[in-house]
């Protein structure tokens, strides 16, 4: 990652919090050969000092039989990004370039049984669906559940290394970033404005 110190935050919290913001990772997973992906929502787990990534995937892919052979993982969160010109600062003639934050957890991963399987599924249809809904857990057929099953792993990660960049504009002068913040609000692109107001209620 391109780790610089001010590019990084002390509290912990604020990074399980982008975590929990931003939970449809890229998950990544070695075959031995190549390198295998695939984009899917995770709840993350605080268990005391412990951090566990819990989700599920088809059973079926090239992904699903890497993690059976090679159970380290890597988990990329991402939120918002915007390019930034350096046409909007006090010297700009230097590079331009990328204001973004991201999260890499590494760890092992374990596939779960049939019945662990189903809890997580159950677990996230609950997170995600109100007792009322029509789609909730609890309505759903049995029948159709299990035979859906089949084709479905759970997973549980326990990380071991947790990195970040919050790369927000931390390097520049205080008239350099209300230009920046100024530049992505009037952008049409929505990323851009959310970028700004990171950088607006970044204690910076």
């Amino acid at each position: 990652m391109y780790k610089l110190p001010y590019y990084q935050v002390d509290n912990q919290a604020e990074v399980i919090a982008f975590m929990q913001q931003n939970n449809f990772v890229t998950l990544v997973g070695f075959d031995g050969d190549y390198p295998v992906a695939t984009q899917i929502p995770v709840k993350i787990v605080l268990d005391g000092e412990q951090i566990k990534l819990i989700g599920h995937i088809m059973t079926r892919t090239d992904h699903c039989a890497a993690f059976e052979k090679n159970p380290k993982v890597l988990a990329m969160f991402t939120g918002a990004h915007a390019y930034i010109s350096a046409s909007v600062y006090e010297d700009p003639a230097v590079a331009s370039t990328w204001n973004y934050k991201t999260v890499q957890a590494k760890g092992n991963i374990k596939l779960l049984s049939s019945e662990e399987t189903y809890q997580v599924i159950k677990g996230i249809t609950d997170h995600y669906e109100g007792e009322d809904s029509p789609a909730a857990f609890h309505k759903m057929d049995e029948t159709y559940i299990q035979k859906h099953l089949k084709a479905i792993t759970g997973f549980e990660i326990e990380v071991t290394h947790l990195d970040h960049v919050f790369k927000i504009s931390q390097n520049h002068s205080a008239k350099n970033k209300e230009s920046i913040i100024a530049n992505l609000e009037s952008s049409g692109d929505v990323m851009s404005q959310e970028v700004a107001k990171e950088m607006k209620s970044a204690k910076m």
